[in-house]
């Protein structure tokens, strides 16, 4: 490898971006948002690489954020098994801190404990320019399509769900959509940021629906 290729390699991780920054939000509702990284550590990708983030965003402490509860987000028919961290909406933002995680939504719905009461809502990153998040795995950025298909399972804590759809919403539409806000028994929410394939920043939400696998 020449030392041109090497240099070139580097531009390009360099290059590695987060989802577009947060619009603006309805009240009690959100979009999902990047966070820049703790200082004293940079943030990085499910391959290492260093992600870039986008310059308007900032922490959001009060979200109190855990990337690792002891517990796992696995989409067995994606090879997606990562760890399962949580944090709390703030004031009409949810923020995950970081990308290589899932998390919980902790003040949304019901914990995986108690699915049979609620909604379970997980949020993820996915990542442009090459950048591989958890939600990259869940669609195919060349056309939007799913890579998740109905009758699939994902285990959210241990506790089984069965995909029944997805859907891309507009990032502007996602807070107005009253039917993904309330709260279900035994559904599973799934969010994450629709990629571009011109690598532009995300307009649309992806979002897989699933319901509690009958036990």
């Amino acid at each position: 490898m020449t030392a041109t290729t090497q240099r070139g390699k580097r531009a390009i991780v360099a290059a590695v971006l987060a989802a577009a920054a947060i619009a603006l939000v309805a009240a009690g509702w959100f979009m999902l948002s990047p966070q820049a990284a703790p200082a004293a550590a940079a943030a990085v990708d499910m391959r290492g690489n260093p992600v870039v983030l986008d310059p308007d965003v900032t922490p959001v402490p009060e979200a109190e954020a855990v990337a690792d509860i002891g517990a796992r987000f696995v989409a067995p028919s994606v090879s997606l098994d990562v760890p399962l961290g949580e944090l709390s909406e703030v004031d009409g933002q949810i923020t995950p801190p970081g990308f290589t995680s899932a998390y919980l939504v902790r003040n949304r719905g019901v914990a995986p404990s108690d699915a049979a009461e609620g909604t379970v809502y997980v949020v993820m990153h996915s990542l442009r320019n090459g950048g591989v998040g958890p939600g990259n795995a869940l669609f195919d950025v060349t056309d939007g399509s799913s890579r998740v298909a109905a009758g699939d399972t994902i285990s959210v804590s241990g506790v089984e769900y069965t995909v029944e759809s997805h859907e891309v919403i507009g990032k502007k539409e996602l807070p107005t959509r009253e039917d993904l806000w309330s709260s279900t028994p035994d559904r599973l929410v799934v969010i994450t940021c629709l990629q571009s394939p011109d690598g532009k920043p995300s307009t649309s939400n992806f979002v897989l629906i699933a319901q509690r696998t009958q036990q």
